[in-house]
Order: structure tokens, then sequence, then C-alpha cells
């Protein structure tokens, strides 16, 4: 536990994590505020695609959060970064909400919902989800081979009351339909951890990758070599935890031990 306490990055997960729902876990504030005053620095790092940036600024802010666009590394960010470096100038379809095109239209994308213009497929956490969608997407699995990009695996998103289909969930759907998998960009993906870190300057041995999810957030850390801290205030159980091959480095109830720890 010592070496945590010599950490300089912190990449916290949002959802299941600091929060759930609309709820604010009670130790939040405080455990990020003693993070910068021990000079740390943080980012919220999520998978979750259907909202942007600007939104999770807003609604942390409507949390007790004060965070600005620079504070947020979001998979809707690394896959526009993973399709300007591997399909540059590509008209995409894109299976997600209206934030996430705004996003990837920020980053200078052409969009259409015609496909038979379509030259790469992006799925994301579609909370905005119709059949037409779904229709058009296993269409252009069955009879092409555009490329097919997910901007998460995640099965589920928590709430408050349990939880909710997530890409992951949608994309096994299409498997079903076309038995094609996505190129997934978002965490266990080492990508997001990595240009966290050359973004900040940190190496891996003074990461942290903080989360609820061991498929996702404790994976993406592992795989890029940083630390890993399980918190079981979200999706894992302590069966999931037994069952699974890819161990965290430390497990915790929730954050409010890694606060503890840190004071």
């Amino acid at each position: 536990m010592e070496k945590l306490k010599a950490l300089k990055l912190y990449l916290f997960d949002m959802d299941g994590t600091l929060y759930l729902g609309d709820r604010l876990f009670p130790f939040t504030k405080e455990l990020l505020e003693t993070v910068r005053k021990r000079g740390g620095r943080y980012l919220f790092m999520t998978n979750n695609s259907s909202k942007s940036v600007s939104a999770y600024v807003e609604k942390l802010g409507r949390l007790g959060i004060a965070a600005t666009e620079e504070d947020f590394l979001t998979s809707s960010q690394a896959t526009a970064y993973y399709l300007k470096k591997n399909h540059p100038g590509k008209t995409l379809y894109v299976c997600g909400t209206a934030s996430l095109k705004e996003e990837l239209k920020k980053e200078g994308f052409s969009l259409t919902e015609d496909i038979f213009k379509t030259e790469c497929i992006v799925m994301g956490f579609d909370t905005e989800l119709t059949f037409k969608k779904l229709e058009d997407v296993s269409k252009m699995l069955c009879t092409t081979e555009l490329p097919y990009i997910a901007t998460n695996p995640d099965y589920v998103c928590p709430t408050e009351f349990g939880s909710v289909p997530d890409c992951g969930s949608v994309c096994d759907m299409l498997y079903n339909v076309s038995k094609k998998r996505p190129v997934v960009i978002g965490k266990p993906s080492p990508l997001m951890p990595e240009l966290a870190m050359e973004k900040w300057d940190a190496k891996p041995e003074e990461t942290v990758v903080i989360g609820d999810r061991i498929y996702t957030d404790i994976k993406s850390g592992l795989n890029a070599g940083a630390k890993t801290i399980l918190v079981m205030s979200g999706e894992t159980t302590k069966e999931i935890l037994d069952a699974s091959e890819d161990k965290p480095d430390y497990v915790m109830a929730d954050c409010g031990e890694l606060l503890d720890l840190l004071k």
C-alpha cells in the first residue's frame, strides 16, 4: 500500500467508482482534493461514449465537482484518435448518440445515415438506439467488409436501479447476425492509459487505473503496465473477482479506502 502514496497520475473510472447514476459517493470530493494537495494529477477516464466531454463537465458540476474538459479522457476521444490514425477521411455511419456524433464531427469526420455511402461503421453506447440503426448495421456487416469499430466492450452500464445494456451487449447481438467482431478502442485496450501517460509525462509505475470492472478498467491498466485498484462499489462481485484470470494489484470496498490511505 505504501507504493500508492508515490503515485503521480490517477486515472479514475467514473460511474460505479466516483458516483452511481446521479448520486455522488460521499468520499469523492475529498479524495480528488487530497490527490491534488499531494501533488498528483487525476483524469476521469470513461468508456461511456453516450455523453460528450462538455456533458460530463456539466454533470460533475451538478454533483459538486468542479472540472474542465482537460480533466477527461473518453472512449469517444480515443476512438477519434484511432480513426485519424487508421481510417483518415473515411465517412462514418455512427450507431451512437447525438453527442458521440458531434464529438466525431468536431474531429473533422463526415457522417452519413446512407449505408451505401458509409466507409466505416462506428458503434457506441447508444441510449438513442433504434431498430433502424440495428437493421442498417446488420445489412452492412452481412454484405460488406467495411471497417467496424466499437468505442467500448462494456456489457452493461450501472444505474441506481441496476444496469442497462451497453455497447458490448449490442455488439454481441450483431455478432449473432453477422459473425463479425469490431475493433474495440476503449478499455481494456491500453490506448487510453497510454494517451494519459503521454500527455501528463507519467511512467507506468507512477500511474494507477481505478475502476469497478475487471474486464475493462483493470485490464486496461494491466495492459498498459500501470498499477490497478479494483473497487467493489459497482459491477464486480466477489464471485466475479474470484473467477477472473486478471487480478488487480489492490482490491478496495470503494474509493473511500484510497482516501483513508492517502490521508
